[in-house]
């Protein structure tokens, strides 16, 4: 590990313990919050964290969080509906920027609420967790709140599979560490560099492009680092992560996409071919199949003439 990185583990990896809701209230003053669920059938679970959200961070005695937002990416089920009930206010996919058509993604949905969410720190939640502890939003956003030269914050976390305790997810431990350490060494020291809780200030969000699929969690991470530098970054244990495990074949959709992202950032030169083919047992043996790659990638919203407007206004 570099020297770089071991100075930045000690001075920018926190508890969210190291952050009592009274400093934190404390710090807030004039600075607005946004929380933002993207969500593609997960009526199970968004429910309950909109609920925690809405009782323990906005509320008289705790109003921390500014604004809670669902940006819904196209359920089938009844996401929209239970999200609502419980206090949040839900937003289609479609419904944002309609003059460009949206494609599928957790990348698209994240660029997206960028133009219909006004805090001045944004913060993603996953909507499959389960168990959720109001921790992944306080502990994000905390450092943003008391320290003014961070702009970057990552939740890190244990994630249990199968029962068993864990750091980090498969994906994480066989793609994106090992691209991380050998391409992006300042970035080594974190803890779990594609968790979907993290929290940054809209200045610099507006500033990212958006990678529109799996790979956006990496892409940000890489093109923050490369914007603001290290010492701009931080992490903040919240202790554990329970949610949906995918199969091991959409995992393998997710490496390659996350691939990809990396590899436009390494070169814009030549390029892999953007398609992934898995195989499935089928009545007369195995039957391939092939997944187009994420490859798409939307512009710094501070590009986008819609957005230039509602902030000039």
């Amino acid at each position: 590990m570099l020297d770089e990185v071991e100075r930045w583990l000690a001075r920018r990896s926190w508890t969210v313990a190291d952050r009592p809701m009274g400093r934190l209230l404390a710090a807030k003053q004039e600075t607005t919050v946004s929380v933002v669920l993207p969500a593609l059938n997960e009526e199970a679970t968004v429910g309950e964290i909109v609920s925690v959200i809405r009782e323990e961070l906005m509320t008289p005695s705790a109003p921390l969080v500014d604004e809670l937002v669902v940006l819904d990416s196209g359920s089938t089920d009844a996401t929209a509906e239970v999200a609502a009930a419980a206090g949040a206010r839900v937003v289609h996919r479609d419904a944002v920027l309609p003059r460009l058509p949206a494609v599928p993604g957790k990348g698209e949905v994240l660029w997206r609420s960028l133009l219909v969410t006004g805090g001045d720190v944004v913060c993603f939640v996953d909507a499959d967790l389960r168990d959720f502890s109001p921790d992944f939003v306080t502990g994000t956003v905390g450092p943003l709140l008391t320290e003014p030269d961070v702009h970057f914050v990552k939740a890190m976390h244990d994630r249990p599979l199968a029962g068993e305790p864990g750091q980090g997810g498969r994906v994480t431990e066989l793609v994106a560490r090992p691209l991380l350490n050998l391409h992006w060494p300042q970035l080594a020291g974190f803890v779990q560099p594609l968790g979907g809780e993290y929290a940054a200030r809209r200045s610099l969000l507006e500033r990212l492009p958006f990678p529109v699929g799996y790979g956006v969690e990496i892409g940000l991470l890489v093109d923050a680092l490369a914007t603001v530098g290290l010492d701009a970054l931080a992490q903040v244990d919240v202790g554990t992560r329970k949610h949906r495990h995918q199969d091991g074949q959409a995992l393998g959709r997710m490496a390659a996409a996350i691939y990809r992202t990396a590899q436009l950032r390494l070169a814009r030169g030549h390029l892999v071919r953007p398609s992934l083919t898995q195989f499935e047992r089928g009545e007369r043996g195995f039957v391939p199949r092939t997944y187009q790659v994420d490859t798409e990638e939307r512009p710094p919203m501070r590009e986008i003439g819609e957005y230039a407007a509602r902030h000039a206004a």
